[in-house]
């Protein structure tokens, strides 16, 4: 039997809306955490988000369960009330307003440490609390156009591309889940809390390792690089007859046997590709190469004889391929999360994979206000506790 939960008797007031700061607070709930989500009377943005099902936004249920909600008008004096209640029980307050927006009401960070010094503040924007552009709205893509990222990404004679997932967001949720829990762990040494400053926009540069090294060593701006890889040859997404596999033969090793692989054991002595280094350099003259001998056969033929030489490829999966791969299946990568009142509700599992205190999906997202008069109930009850103690 498994331990409580990791977060167990830790509690989060959720202020945030779309998906950066509800991603994160996802997380903490999985890990146990208790989970408020403290919404404007309209709700968080995101619940008009498509698809639909039954009125309800799904892409919003994915990333919102394991909370409870309760809309509260910060304009309305006892709503505000309400809120620094929350506040003074609170371990955790994230929040992803435009910087300064939280401070006007009333509820800047050095209001809610001075309130409750424990506390652990994780604000969360597009560039950050600081700078000259720190009033800048930043939604993900403004966030990959800014960091690198979409200049990077896409042909190298073609438009920048946006990446599909909106990598910012979901990086910064992940990169303050981090922040958090280094600051509850600080707390336990110094029996503070902290303000945690995270941007979709610094997100976006951590991921850019390899383009960061190149503009350290060379001083110059990385070329789009398309499918190629700025470090590894070959090391890319190549056409079958059939579809397409990913290849990694950039170790020397498995470049020999993708060459025996391939009939062509003569590339493997030609000085163009002798080394990793080399066959970056020549790229242009590699892969043709190897694209016009791959194009011959079916991917499963490659696959199976990439299998047997011991070199790293896989198919390309649709999404709805990946999620119903044997493999996917055998990791429980989707899960079904127990609703009473609307039947099991499908979504992906948890990440995190801690084998003694596991992450487990409890709740539904919430509908808006859904735990409000219990949430108030329980602010009610406490204050009575502390009126008939005193």
């Amino acid at each position: 039997m498994s331990d409580a939960p990791a977060l167990d008797g830790i509690l989060v007031l959720d202020l945030t809306t779309f998906l950066s700061g509800p991603y994160c607070t996802m997380m903490l709930g999985d890990l146990g955490a208790e989970v408020i989500k403290v919404e404007r009377p309209e709700g968080d943005e995101a619940r008009r988000m498509p698809p639909f099902v039954e009125g309800r936004s799904q892409p919003f249920a994915l990333w919102n369960r394991n909370k409870r909600s309760i809309a509260l008008d910060l304009k309305n004096v006892a709503e505000r009330d309400v809120l620094w209640q929350l506040v003074a029980r609170a371990d955790v307050l994230v929040e992803n307003f435009r910087p300064g927006a939280l401070a006007r009401a009333g509820f800047g960070a050095e209001a809610l440490l001075a309130a409750n010094p424990r506390l652990v503040v994780a604000s969360i924007s597009g560039f950050g609390q600081t700078g000259p552009w720190a009033q800048h709205g930043g939604f993900d893509m403004m966030a990959q156009g800014m960091s690198g990222l979409m200049a990077g990404n896409g042909p190298p004679d073609g438009e920048p591309y946006r990446l599909p997932v909106a990598i910012t967001d979901l990086a910064a949720g992940m990169f303050t889940t981090s922040s958090i829990l280094a600051a509850l762990m600080a707390r336990e040494r110094t029996g503070k809390g902290q303000h945690i400053d995270q941007s979709l926009f610094e997100a976006g540069l951590a991921l850019g390792v390899y383009e960061a090294a190149h503009v350290f060593t060379h001083g110059t701006r990385p070329e789009r690089m398309g499918q190629l890889h700025r470090g590894n040859s070959p090391y890319r997404v190549f056409r079958t007859r059939d579809g397409w596999i990913t290849i990694g033969a950039n170790k020397d090793a498995f470049w020999r046997a993708l060459c025996a692989m391939i009939g062509q054991v003569e590339l493997a002595d030609d000085p163009r590709f002798a080394t990793n280094a080399d066959r970056v350099r020549n790229n242009d003259a590699l892969v043709p190469i190897l694209q016009a001998a791959l194009e011959k056969k079916d991917s499963a033929h490659w696959l199976e004889a990439l299998g047997q030489a011991g070199i790293p490829g896989e198919p390309v999966l649709a999404y709805d391929e990946a999620l119903t791969h044997p493999q996917a299946v055998s990791r429980s990568v989707t899960q079904e999360i127990p609703s009473p009142d609307r039947g099991p509700i499908r979504t992906l599992a948890s990440p995190l994979r801690l084998m003694g205190t596991p992450p487990s999906l409890r709740r539904r997202a919430p509908d808006l206000d859904e735990h409000g008069a219990e949430i108030r109930a329980w602010l009610g009850q406490g204050e009575k506790a502390a009126a008939s103690s005193g």
